[in-house]
Protein backbone atom coordinates (compact mmCIF):
# COMPACT_ATOMS: atom_id res chain seq x y z
CA UNK A 1 0.00 0.00 0.00
CA UNK A 2 1.42 3.45 -0.89
CA UNK A 3 2.02 5.91 1.81
CA UNK A 4 -0.45 9.13 1.39
CA UNK A 5 2.20 11.33 0.20
CA UNK A 6 3.41 9.16 -2.31
CA UNK A 7 -0.41 8.58 -3.50
CA UNK A 8 -0.70 12.34 -3.46
CA UNK A 9 1.90 13.09 -5.74
CA UNK A 10 1.50 10.14 -8.25
CA UNK A 11 -1.91 10.68 -8.74
CA UNK A 12 -0.85 14.32 -9.63
CA UNK A 13 1.92 13.62 -11.60
CA UNK A 14 -0.42 10.93 -14.05
CA UNK A 15 -3.09 13.35 -14.09
CA UNK A 16 -0.76 15.72 -15.97
CA UNK A 17 0.85 12.87 -17.94
CA UNK A 18 -2.48 11.74 -18.90
CA UNK A 19 -3.32 14.99 -20.16
CA UNK A 20 -0.08 15.62 -22.03
CA UNK A 21 -0.38 12.83 -23.46
CA UNK A 22 -4.24 14.17 -25.20
CA UNK A 23 -6.80 11.85 -23.52
CA UNK A 24 -9.83 12.83 -22.74
CA UNK A 25 -9.93 14.01 -18.85
CA UNK A 26 -12.93 12.07 -18.25
CA UNK A 27 -11.04 8.84 -19.01
CA UNK A 28 -7.85 10.00 -17.61
CA UNK A 29 -9.24 10.88 -13.96
CA UNK A 30 -11.49 7.17 -14.28
CA UNK A 31 -8.56 5.45 -15.16
CA UNK A 32 -6.04 6.93 -12.49
CA UNK A 33 -9.18 5.70 -9.86
CA UNK A 34 -8.77 2.60 -10.78
CA UNK A 35 -5.01 1.85 -10.90
CA UNK A 36 -4.53 3.55 -7.68
CA UNK A 37 -7.38 2.59 -5.86
CA UNK A 38 -6.11 -0.96 -6.45
CA UNK A 39 -2.06 -0.02 -5.79
CA UNK A 40 -3.18 2.53 -2.96
CA UNK A 41 -6.21 1.97 -0.99
CA UNK A 42 -7.01 -1.66 -2.07
CA UNK A 43 -10.04 -2.96 -4.00
CA UNK A 44 -12.01 -2.79 -1.30
CA UNK A 45 -12.17 1.53 -1.77
CA UNK A 46 -13.90 0.40 -5.06
CA UNK A 47 -17.66 -0.29 -3.50
CA UNK A 48 -17.05 2.83 -2.11
CA UNK A 49 -16.42 4.58 -5.37
CA UNK A 50 -19.32 3.25 -7.12
CA UNK A 51 -21.28 4.83 -4.06
CA UNK A 52 -20.20 8.04 -4.77
CA UNK A 53 -20.61 7.83 -8.23
CA UNK A 54 -24.33 6.44 -7.51
CA UNK A 55 -24.46 9.06 -5.53
CA UNK A 56 -23.43 12.17 -7.78
CA UNK A 57 -25.37 11.17 -10.46
CA UNK A 58 -28.58 10.82 -7.53
CA UNK A 59 -28.62 14.86 -7.80
CA UNK A 60 -31.92 16.73 -8.41
CA UNK A 61 -30.03 19.98 -9.20
CA UNK A 62 -27.93 18.08 -12.07
CA UNK A 63 -31.51 17.91 -14.08
CA UNK A 64 -30.48 21.98 -14.58
CA UNK A 65 -27.75 20.82 -16.54
CA UNK A 66 -29.28 19.51 -19.96
CA UNK A 67 -32.59 22.03 -19.92
CA UNK A 68 -29.89 25.00 -19.54
CA UNK A 69 -27.38 23.40 -22.63
CA UNK A 70 -31.02 22.73 -24.59
CA UNK A 71 -31.86 26.40 -23.91
CA UNK A 72 -28.65 27.44 -25.41
CA UNK A 73 -29.10 25.69 -28.41
CA UNK A 74 -32.34 26.63 -29.27
CA UNK A 75 -31.43 30.12 -28.32
CA UNK A 76 -28.31 29.68 -30.71
CA UNK A 77 -31.15 28.04 -33.68
CA UNK A 78 -33.45 31.51 -33.38
CA UNK A 79 -31.05 33.92 -34.72
CA UNK A 80 -31.55 36.51 -32.78
CA UNK A 81 -28.01 36.73 -31.62
CA UNK A 82 -26.82 37.26 -35.25
CA UNK A 83 -29.38 40.80 -35.18
CA UNK A 84 -28.97 41.59 -31.40
CA UNK A 85 -25.34 42.67 -32.22
CA UNK A 86 -26.42 44.08 -35.58
CA UNK A 87 -28.80 46.58 -33.47
CA UNK A 88 -26.23 47.35 -30.94
CA UNK A 89 -23.32 48.13 -33.75
CA UNK A 90 -25.58 50.13 -34.97
CA UNK A 91 -26.62 52.21 -31.46
CA UNK A 92 -22.85 52.41 -30.17
CA UNK A 93 -20.92 52.16 -33.54
CA UNK A 94 -21.21 56.31 -33.47
CA UNK A 95 -18.54 56.08 -30.34
CA UNK A 96 -14.69 55.15 -30.35
CA UNK A 97 -14.49 51.88 -29.41
CA UNK A 98 -18.34 51.09 -29.87
CA UNK A 99 -18.16 47.53 -32.00
CA UNK A 100 -16.06 46.87 -28.65
CA UNK A 101 -18.84 48.36 -26.66
CA UNK A 102 -21.46 46.58 -28.33
CA UNK A 103 -19.52 42.87 -28.55
CA UNK A 104 -19.29 42.87 -24.55
CA UNK A 105 -23.25 44.41 -24.25
CA UNK A 106 -23.92 41.12 -26.55
CA UNK A 107 -21.72 38.74 -24.47
CA UNK A 108 -23.68 39.72 -21.27
CA UNK A 109 -27.04 38.87 -22.87
CA UNK A 110 -25.61 35.94 -24.26
CA UNK A 111 -24.44 34.76 -20.53
CA UNK A 112 -27.41 35.38 -18.91
CA UNK A 113 -29.60 33.26 -21.46
CA UNK A 114 -27.02 29.96 -22.24
CA UNK A 115 -24.87 29.19 -19.70
CA UNK A 116 -21.96 27.91 -21.58
CA UNK A 117 -19.23 29.73 -23.56
CA UNK A 118 -19.06 27.52 -27.27
CA UNK A 119 -22.60 29.18 -28.47
CA UNK A 120 -21.04 32.95 -27.35
CA UNK A 121 -17.73 32.29 -28.53
CA UNK A 122 -18.53 31.26 -31.99
CA UNK A 123 -21.03 33.42 -32.56
CA UNK A 124 -19.40 36.46 -32.29
CA UNK A 125 -16.14 35.50 -33.68
CA UNK A 126 -18.45 34.83 -37.07
CA UNK A 127 -20.21 38.17 -36.66
CA UNK A 128 -18.15 40.19 -34.65
CA UNK A 129 -14.57 39.97 -35.83
CA UNK A 130 -15.07 40.14 -39.54
CA UNK A 131 -17.21 43.73 -38.62
CA UNK A 132 -14.45 45.07 -36.84
CA UNK A 133 -11.59 44.09 -38.73
CA UNK A 134 -13.68 45.90 -41.51
CA UNK A 135 -13.93 48.74 -39.66
CA UNK A 136 -10.32 49.13 -38.63
CA UNK A 137 -9.82 47.73 -34.97
CA UNK A 138 -6.83 46.57 -33.94
CA UNK A 139 -6.76 42.41 -34.46
CA UNK A 140 -5.88 42.55 -30.38
CA UNK A 141 -8.32 44.19 -28.68
CA UNK A 142 -11.02 42.66 -30.64
CA UNK A 143 -9.47 39.60 -30.34
CA UNK A 144 -9.36 39.98 -26.37
CA UNK A 145 -12.58 41.34 -25.47
CA UNK A 146 -14.29 38.98 -27.88
CA UNK A 147 -12.66 35.90 -26.28
CA UNK A 148 -13.36 37.41 -22.61
CA UNK A 149 -16.46 38.64 -23.56
CA UNK A 150 -17.54 35.15 -24.37
CA UNK A 151 -16.06 33.42 -21.29
CA UNK A 152 -18.68 35.50 -19.02
CA UNK A 153 -21.40 33.18 -19.83
CA UNK A 154 -19.63 30.33 -17.09
CA UNK A 155 -20.06 33.02 -14.72
CA UNK A 156 -23.23 35.05 -15.07
CA UNK A 157 -26.16 33.33 -14.41
CA UNK A 158 -27.54 30.75 -15.57
CA UNK A 159 -24.09 29.37 -15.43
CA UNK A 160 -23.70 25.31 -15.98
CA UNK A 161 -20.05 25.56 -13.76
CA UNK A 162 -22.31 27.29 -10.63
CA UNK A 163 -24.69 24.63 -10.53
CA UNK A 164 -21.80 21.86 -10.41
CA UNK A 165 -20.47 24.25 -7.70
CA UNK A 166 -23.60 24.03 -5.99
CA UNK A 167 -23.98 20.51 -6.24
CA UNK A 168 -20.49 19.92 -4.96
CA UNK A 169 -20.14 22.35 -2.28
CA UNK A 170 -23.96 21.36 -1.15
CA UNK A 171 -24.88 24.97 -1.59
CA UNK A 172 -27.87 26.20 -3.04
CA UNK A 173 -27.82 27.08 -6.49
CA UNK A 174 -30.32 30.01 -6.58
CA UNK A 175 -27.67 31.55 -3.94
CA UNK A 176 -24.96 30.98 -6.00
CA UNK A 177 -26.79 32.97 -8.79
CA UNK A 178 -27.71 35.70 -6.99
CA UNK A 179 -23.71 36.14 -5.56
CA UNK A 180 -22.17 35.38 -8.74
CA UNK A 181 -24.26 38.60 -10.73
CA UNK A 182 -22.73 41.09 -9.44
CA UNK A 183 -18.94 39.89 -9.70
CA UNK A 184 -19.93 38.93 -13.43
CA UNK A 185 -21.14 42.37 -14.09
CA UNK A 186 -17.92 44.03 -12.72
CA UNK A 187 -16.16 41.76 -14.86
CA UNK A 188 -18.37 43.53 -17.81
CA UNK A 189 -17.70 46.84 -17.02
CA UNK A 190 -14.20 46.70 -16.44
CA UNK A 191 -13.95 45.29 -19.84
CA UNK A 192 -16.32 48.00 -21.31
CA UNK A 193 -14.24 50.71 -19.52
CA UNK A 194 -10.65 49.63 -20.55
CA UNK A 195 -12.05 49.16 -24.26
CA UNK A 196 -13.84 52.77 -24.12
CA UNK A 197 -10.67 54.11 -22.87
CA UNK A 198 -8.21 53.08 -24.94
CA UNK A 199 -10.39 53.85 -27.53
CA UNK A 200 -10.53 57.28 -26.09
CA UNK A 201 -6.83 57.48 -26.02
CA UNK A 202 -5.83 56.26 -28.71
CA UNK A 203 -8.87 56.53 -31.98
CA UNK A 204 -6.86 53.71 -34.37
CA UNK A 205 -7.46 51.15 -31.58
CA UNK A 206 -11.31 51.61 -32.49
CA UNK A 207 -12.28 54.64 -34.77
CA UNK A 208 -15.95 54.92 -35.11
CA UNK A 209 -18.44 54.55 -37.92
CA UNK A 210 -18.43 56.61 -40.68
CA UNK A 211 -21.40 59.50 -40.82
CA UNK A 212 -22.72 57.03 -44.26
CA UNK A 213 -23.38 54.17 -42.30
CA UNK A 214 -24.68 55.78 -39.41
CA UNK A 215 -27.22 57.32 -42.20
CA UNK A 216 -28.49 54.01 -43.12
CA UNK A 217 -30.63 53.63 -40.22
CA UNK A 218 -32.75 55.77 -38.64
CA UNK A 219 -33.43 56.10 -34.99
CA UNK A 220 -37.02 55.12 -35.12
CA UNK A 221 -36.15 51.78 -36.96
CA UNK A 222 -33.31 51.19 -34.57
CA UNK A 223 -35.94 51.53 -31.34
CA UNK A 224 -38.05 49.07 -33.37
CA UNK A 225 -35.42 46.77 -33.87
CA UNK A 226 -34.26 47.29 -30.12
CA UNK A 227 -37.73 46.18 -28.47
CA UNK A 228 -38.21 43.40 -31.18
CA UNK A 229 -34.38 41.70 -30.94
CA UNK A 230 -33.19 42.98 -27.40
CA UNK A 231 -36.42 42.95 -25.17
CA UNK A 232 -37.43 39.20 -25.60
CA UNK A 233 -34.02 37.72 -24.77
CA UNK A 234 -34.16 40.25 -21.40
CA UNK A 235 -37.87 38.65 -20.69
CA UNK A 236 -36.03 35.09 -20.96
CA UNK A 237 -33.62 36.36 -18.11
CA UNK A 238 -36.51 38.13 -15.87
CA UNK A 239 -37.96 34.35 -16.58
CA UNK A 240 -35.52 32.12 -15.62
CA UNK A 241 -33.14 34.37 -12.74
CA UNK A 242 -36.57 35.99 -11.33
CA UNK A 243 -38.38 33.11 -10.46
CA UNK A 244 -35.08 31.59 -8.80
CA UNK A 245 -34.71 34.53 -7.00
CA UNK A 246 -38.35 35.13 -5.65
CA UNK A 247 -38.21 31.53 -4.61
CA UNK A 248 -41.10 30.55 -6.77
CA UNK A 249 -39.05 28.05 -8.56
CA UNK A 250 -36.09 26.21 -8.08
CA UNK A 251 -32.97 25.99 -9.99
CA UNK A 252 -34.27 22.68 -12.21
CA UNK A 253 -37.36 24.04 -12.81
CA UNK A 254 -36.49 27.83 -14.03
CA UNK A 255 -34.23 25.77 -16.20
CA UNK A 256 -37.26 24.32 -17.52
CA UNK A 257 -39.23 27.77 -18.04
CA UNK A 258 -36.42 29.06 -19.79
CA UNK A 259 -35.93 26.09 -22.13
CA UNK A 260 -39.81 26.59 -22.92
CA UNK A 261 -39.41 30.55 -22.93
CA UNK A 262 -36.53 29.87 -25.81
CA UNK A 263 -38.43 27.40 -27.82
CA UNK A 264 -41.63 29.76 -27.92
CA UNK A 265 -38.63 32.84 -29.34
CA UNK A 266 -37.60 30.33 -31.97
CA UNK A 267 -41.23 30.18 -33.27
CA UNK A 268 -42.10 33.72 -32.88
CA UNK A 269 -38.98 34.42 -35.03
CA UNK A 270 -40.15 31.74 -37.57
CA UNK A 271 -36.81 29.80 -37.30
CA UNK A 272 -38.31 26.77 -35.98
CA UNK A 273 -37.85 23.77 -38.00
CA UNK A 274 -38.21 20.06 -36.83
CA UNK A 275 -34.71 19.56 -38.41
CA UNK A 276 -33.07 21.94 -36.21
CA UNK A 277 -35.39 21.01 -33.32
CA UNK A 278 -33.85 17.49 -33.44
CA UNK A 279 -30.10 18.49 -33.70
CA UNK A 280 -30.38 20.65 -30.47
CA UNK A 281 -31.92 17.60 -28.49
CA UNK A 282 -29.31 15.95 -30.40
CA UNK A 283 -26.61 18.47 -29.57
CA UNK A 284 -27.94 18.45 -25.77
CA UNK A 285 -27.17 15.20 -25.09
CA UNK A 286 -23.44 14.86 -26.63
CA UNK A 287 -22.73 17.93 -24.63
CA UNK A 288 -24.13 16.77 -21.22
CA UNK A 289 -22.50 13.14 -21.23
CA UNK A 290 -19.58 14.98 -22.11
CA UNK A 291 -20.12 17.20 -18.51
CA UNK A 292 -21.46 14.05 -16.94
CA UNK A 293 -18.61 11.73 -17.44
CA UNK A 294 -16.42 14.16 -16.16
CA UNK A 295 -18.12 14.40 -12.89
CA UNK A 296 -18.44 10.34 -12.88
CA UNK A 297 -14.45 10.53 -13.23
CA UNK A 298 -13.63 13.23 -10.77
CA UNK A 299 -16.11 11.54 -8.27
CA UNK A 300 -14.19 8.36 -8.58
CA UNK A 301 -10.14 10.01 -8.52
CA UNK A 302 -11.31 12.26 -5.19
CA UNK A 303 -13.05 9.01 -3.58
CA UNK A 304 -9.78 7.63 -3.97
CA UNK A 305 -7.48 10.54 -3.00
CA UNK A 306 -9.53 11.05 0.17
CA UNK A 307 -9.50 7.43 1.20
CA UNK A 308 -5.48 7.44 0.61
CA UNK A 309 -5.14 10.05 2.89
CA UNK A 310 -4.52 12.45 -0.09
CA UNK A 311 -6.85 15.69 1.15
CA UNK A 312 -5.16 15.47 4.27
CA UNK A 313 -1.40 15.50 2.83
CA UNK A 314 -2.39 18.46 0.42
CA UNK A 315 -4.26 20.73 3.54
CA UNK A 316 -1.63 19.70 5.88
CA UNK A 317 0.75 21.19 3.42
CA UNK A 318 -0.72 24.14 2.56
CA UNK A 319 -1.36 24.87 5.62
CA UNK A 320 1.78 24.38 6.93
CA UNK A 321 3.40 27.01 4.68
CA UNK A 322 2.39 29.32 7.59
CA UNK A 323 1.04 31.88 5.65
CA UNK A 324 -2.07 32.95 7.58
CA UNK A 325 -5.69 33.60 6.56
CA UNK A 326 -5.30 35.69 3.32
CA UNK A 327 -1.85 34.52 2.38
CA UNK A 328 -3.36 30.84 2.70
CA UNK A 329 -6.19 32.39 0.27
CA UNK A 330 -3.84 33.71 -2.24
CA UNK A 331 -2.19 30.46 -2.54
CA UNK A 332 -5.40 28.72 -3.20
CA UNK A 333 -6.34 31.67 -6.28
CA UNK A 334 -2.84 31.04 -7.71
CA UNK A 335 -3.32 27.33 -7.73
CA UNK A 336 -6.25 27.73 -9.16
CA UNK A 337 -4.85 30.31 -11.81
CA UNK A 338 -1.95 27.69 -12.95
CA UNK A 339 -4.05 25.05 -12.89
CA UNK A 340 -6.20 26.79 -15.35
CA UNK A 341 -3.66 26.55 -18.03
CA UNK A 342 -3.88 22.76 -18.34
CA UNK A 343 -7.27 21.86 -16.62
CA UNK A 344 -10.78 23.06 -17.93
CA UNK A 345 -12.96 24.30 -15.17
CA UNK A 346 -14.81 21.40 -14.41
CA UNK A 347 -11.51 18.92 -13.63
CA UNK A 348 -10.05 21.89 -11.44
CA UNK A 349 -13.58 22.11 -9.37
CA UNK A 350 -13.96 18.31 -9.16
CA UNK A 351 -10.33 17.73 -7.83
CA UNK A 352 -9.70 20.99 -5.95
CA UNK A 353 -12.84 21.06 -3.76
CA UNK A 354 -12.03 18.67 -1.73
CA UNK A 355 -9.11 20.03 -0.81
CA UNK A 356 -10.34 23.89 -0.51
CA UNK A 357 -13.53 24.47 1.03
CA UNK A 358 -12.25 22.30 4.50
CA UNK A 359 -9.42 24.76 4.25
CA UNK A 360 -11.72 27.87 3.84
CA UNK A 361 -13.83 26.46 6.50
CA UNK A 362 -10.98 26.53 8.66
CA UNK A 363 -9.71 29.93 8.09
CA UNK A 364 -13.20 31.27 8.62
CA UNK A 365 -14.28 32.44 4.82
CA UNK A 366 -17.75 32.67 3.66
CA UNK A 367 -18.21 29.28 1.95
CA UNK A 368 -20.82 30.92 -0.66
CA UNK A 369 -17.98 34.30 -0.76
CA UNK A 370 -15.54 31.57 -1.03
CA UNK A 371 -16.80 29.50 -4.14
CA UNK A 372 -17.81 32.65 -5.89
CA UNK A 373 -14.45 33.54 -5.49
CA UNK A 374 -13.22 30.77 -7.56
CA UNK A 375 -15.64 30.70 -9.90
CA UNK A 376 -14.38 34.65 -10.72
CA UNK A 377 -10.64 33.09 -10.79
CA UNK A 378 -11.25 30.22 -13.17
CA UNK A 379 -12.63 32.83 -16.09
CA UNK A 380 -8.83 32.73 -16.39
CA UNK A 381 -8.73 29.46 -17.73
CA UNK A 382 -10.36 29.94 -20.72
CA UNK A 383 -8.29 32.59 -21.77
CA UNK A 384 -4.68 31.11 -20.56
CA UNK A 385 -2.02 29.31 -22.90
CA UNK A 386 -1.77 26.52 -23.67
CA UNK A 387 -5.21 25.33 -23.29
CA UNK A 388 -7.65 28.02 -22.91
CA UNK A 389 -10.55 26.72 -24.47
CA UNK A 390 -11.78 30.66 -25.44
CA UNK A 391 -8.56 30.97 -27.83
CA UNK A 392 -9.44 27.44 -29.70
CA UNK A 393 -12.86 28.70 -30.30
CA UNK A 394 -12.07 31.75 -31.48
CA UNK A 395 -9.06 30.79 -33.45
CA UNK A 396 -11.31 28.11 -35.06
CA UNK A 397 -13.67 31.02 -36.57
CA UNK A 398 -11.38 33.54 -37.14
CA UNK A 399 -11.08 35.29 -40.47
CA UNK A 400 -7.75 34.63 -42.49
CA UNK A 401 -4.96 37.28 -41.04
CA UNK A 402 -5.74 36.90 -37.27
CA UNK A 403 -3.05 34.71 -36.13
CA UNK A 404 -2.67 33.42 -32.89
CA UNK A 405 -0.14 35.68 -31.55
CA UNK A 406 -2.47 38.46 -32.20
CA UNK A 407 -5.46 36.26 -29.58
CA UNK A 408 -2.69 35.80 -26.82
CA UNK A 409 -1.57 39.28 -26.80
CA UNK A 410 -5.05 40.36 -26.85
CA UNK A 411 -6.25 38.34 -23.71
CA UNK A 412 -3.53 39.05 -22.16
CA UNK A 413 -4.80 42.95 -20.36
CA UNK A 414 -8.40 41.22 -19.98
CA UNK A 415 -6.47 38.56 -17.77
CA UNK A 416 -4.65 41.31 -15.87
CA UNK A 417 -8.57 42.84 -15.70
CA UNK A 418 -10.06 39.40 -13.93
CA UNK A 419 -7.39 39.51 -11.46
CA UNK A 420 -7.97 43.31 -10.36
CA UNK A 421 -11.84 42.09 -10.61
CA UNK A 422 -10.73 39.26 -8.04
CA UNK A 423 -8.66 41.80 -5.81
CA UNK A 424 -11.80 44.28 -5.71
CA UNK A 425 -14.51 41.63 -4.22
CA UNK A 426 -11.78 40.18 -1.69
CA UNK A 427 -11.81 44.10 -0.66
CA UNK A 428 -15.40 44.79 -1.05
CA UNK A 429 -16.78 40.84 -0.23
CA UNK A 430 -20.45 42.32 -0.40
CA UNK A 431 -20.29 42.46 -3.93
CA UNK A 432 -20.60 38.85 -3.53
CA UNK A 433 -22.72 38.76 -0.43
CA UNK A 434 -25.07 41.05 -0.69
CA UNK A 435 -27.83 40.12 -3.43
CA UNK A 436 -27.93 36.90 -1.71
CA UNK A 437 -28.23 37.87 1.87
CA UNK A 438 -31.18 40.09 0.62
CA UNK A 439 -33.00 37.99 -1.45
CA UNK A 440 -32.73 34.65 0.65
CA UNK A 441 -31.38 35.71 3.96
CA UNK A 442 -34.47 36.75 5.43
Amino acid sequence: MLSPEVLTIAMFVGLLLGLFMGHPLAFVLGGLAVIFGFIGPGPQVYGMIINRVFGAMDNYVLVAVPLFIFMARLLSDSGVTDRMFDVLRQLLGPVRGGLTLAVIAVSVLLAATTGIIGASMTVMGLLALPSMLQHNYQKEMSCGAIAAGGSLGILIPPSIMLIIMGSYASLSVGKLFAAALFPGLLLAFLYAAYAATLSFIFPDLGPPMSKEERAEVNGRELLGMMLKLVVPPLLLVLGVLGTIFAGIATATEAASIGAFIALLLVIIYGRFTWRGFFESVVETGKTTTMVLFVVVGATAFTGVFIAGGGIDVASDFVAGLGMGKWGTLVIMIAMIFVLGMFLDWLGIILICFPIFLPLAADFGFDKLWFVVMIALVLQTSFLTPPFGYALFYLKGVAPEGVETAHIYRGVVPFIGLIILGTFICIVYPEIITWLPHVLFDK
